[in-house]
């Protein structure tokens, strides 16, 4: 991770692009944290987290609403899975 200028980061654009298939690289102004860049691999993997993420709450929500349990060799039967 390195931290490069807006203004510094203008001038080095190809290079900065280059590092950031490494590692982030954080664009600051005026010594505040203004953007991040990182390679678009880098970039897919968080989006894929951030969707696994959100499965996650969907399915805590799912077991937080009330109502009948189905036994899981119930849903297993149902999905063909036995």
């Amino acid at each position: 991770m390195s931290t490069v200028s807006i203004t510094d980061a203008r001038s080095r654009l190809p290079e900065l692009i280059e590092q950031a298939h490494g590692e982030a690289v954080f664009l600051e102004r005026r010594g505040k944290l203004e953007a991040v860049v990182v390679s678009p691999e880098q970039y897919g993997r968080m989006m894929d987290a951030l969707e696994d993420a959100s499965d996650v709450d969907a399915f805590d929500a799912a077991m937080s609403e009330e109502g009948d349990n189905i036994p899981w060799a119930q849903v297993k039967a149902d999905l063909g899975w036995e």
